[in-house]
């Protein structure tokens, strides 16, 4: 028999609380920021050499590899752009 996990009847009973409006923004920032240095790094050719040897298995996991850059840059600052996105999305925020 299978034992399951009860399931919460109201959704007080979860003590984890919600990000903050401006946690949430700066996350989407810096992910855009990452999406923009991914497509940035496509163009530039990374990842379409056959640095590893791979063959058509390369090709197939090269965007997961300029992702995961990307994503690193933008968590290291990055071209600052994150800052820039997140001041736009407060002062949109801050107009509703």
């Amino acid at each position: 028999m299978t034992d399951f996990l009860p399931i919460p009847l109201s959704p007080a009973r979860h003590t984890h609380a919600q990000p903050s409006v401006t946690v949430r923004a700066r996350d989407a920032a810096q992910k855009l920021e990452a999406s923009f240095l991914a497509e940035m790094l496509k163009s530039a050719g990374f990842g379409k050499s056959n640095s590893f040897a791979g063959g058509i298995g390369e090709e197939q996991f090269a965007s997961f590899q300029r992702q995961a850059l990307a994503d690193e840059m933008a968590k290291s600052g990055g071209l600052g752009l994150a800052e820039n996105f997140f001041q736009a999305m407060m002062e949109t925020y801050h107009d509703q």
